[in-house]
């Protein structure tokens, strides 16, 4: 397009500076004001080819401020973590990996700073110096959701973290006992913790959510333990309860009717007075905590001759993959577990009781054909919970 004179009217300009480089100026888009280039060039056509590209964003509206970014990490990332709601233990877990991963790489630079290669070199050394894969993948994920952030604040125009494969790793596979093999763990760990193993591996339930369980979430004449909340544990050793992740998680899920005499005997030897009193609780009659089962665990593991890496976790694992030979379908095992499906739909998508039934059932035939634990009549079932 040309002026009043007949010269075509162009955008912005390039010059020479004394050291013999070239300089970008433009008008800044949102101020008016006359601005440089964030740096110059060795060649006249160097930088009127930067030029060119500064145009093209500013006509397609991709034009960002290239000072936007230059702000301070730390105090970002500070800010970020916030404003962000999350759960207490949530919290405190993204804290950990900020302050110990990523602060001390990328705390004293600003977000612009933030580049693909230095988000790939920062992550090569992590996984160096031995941190667990679960760790950096977790150190990654945050700094991706945090610079995604300052994408959608206009800070920088894409985000670093585009290194493929860095958001997941691979997960060893898990120990899995045999029926026969749960039942010598919960003999040799001792009557107070023997339904804690046997509930772990045949209902599939969490430690949080066994040792958040109340009496009166234990249906003596259903046989079923009812999920409603989980507990979980601060650093400084604070405990709460705390509702599941998703609305899965909130679940009846049912027992073999072949446990009915070790829940029974459980209640009333073991468990808190009162419905509302835990159904677990710890040898001076305390809250379980995982500190406090660990010892007791170890022993049992090891005097039940099953491998040392066993953790607990895994006798959930295994109760998967029991019930899954019992027969459960893929939805099932879900519902059973306190799974969400990355289709919302299936959230809302419940199997019936008398399936959930069928499944225990059968985890009590396995159960019966081990010859392990007491088998109670199903017929003498006792009142519903304490």
């Amino acid at each position: 397009m040309a002026n009043k004179k007949g010269r075509r009217r162009t955008f912005g300009s390039v010059r020479q500076l004394p050291s013999g480089r070239w300089q970008v100026r433009y008008r800044d888009p949102e101020t008016g004001q006359l601005r440089p280039a964030e740096k110059t060039y060795p060649t006249k056509s160097d930088a009127q080819a930067a030029l060119t590209h500064i145009e093209s964003d500013v006509t397609r509206g991709h034009w960002t401020d290239p000072d936007a970014g230059a702000v301070n990490f730390e105090e970002y990332a500070t800010s970020w973590l916030r404003d962000r709601k999350l759960a207490d233990r949530t919290r405190e877990r993204n804290e950990s990996v900020m302050r110990l991963h990523i602060l001390p790489t990328f705390g004293a630079r600003t977000i612009a700073d933030v580049t693909t290669a230095r988000v790939r070199n920062w992550r090569g050394k992590l996984l160096a110096a031995g941190i667990g894969d679960p760790t950096v993948v977790k150190a990654y994920q945050l700094l991706r959701a945090l610079m995604n952030t300052a994408v959608d604040d206009e800070l920088i125009r894409r985000n670093p973290c585009r290194i493929k494969g860095a958001d997941r790793y691979d997960v060893p596979e898990r120990p899995v006992l045999t029926v026969a093999e749960v039942f010598a763990v919960a003999d040799a760990i001792g009557p107070r913790h023997r339904l804690l193993v046997l509930l772990a591996a045949f209902t599939t339930l969490r430690f949080g959510e066994l040792a958040a369980l109340r009496c009166r979430d234990i249906d003596l004449e259903g046989l079923t333990v009812t999920v409603r909340r989980a507990q979980a544990e601060l650093q400084d050793g604070r405990l709460f309860d705390k509702a599941p992740k998703s609305a899965a998680g909130v679940r009846a899920v049912s027992f073999p009717a072949e446990l009915l005499g070790e829940v029974t005997r459980h209640l009333e030897a073991f468990a808190a007075p009162g419905r509302d009193g835990h159904v677990f609780v710890g040898p001076q009659g305390g809250q379980l905590r995982r500190s406090n089962f660990r010892d007791d665990w170890v022993k049992g593991r090891k005097a039940a001759g099953v491998t040392a890496e066993l953790h607990f976790h895994d006798l959930r694992h295994t109760g998967n993959t029991l019930a899954s030979t019992a027969g459960a379908s893929t939805r099932e095992l879900m519902t059973r577990m306190g799974h969400s499906s990355s289709r919302a739909a299936l959230i809302y998508q419940h199997m019936t009781i008398d399936r959930d039934r069928a499944i225990a059932d059968r985890l009590g035939a396995m159960i019966r054909g081990s010859g392990g634990g007491a088998v109670s009549d199903p017929s003498e079932k006792g009142p519903a919970g304490p």
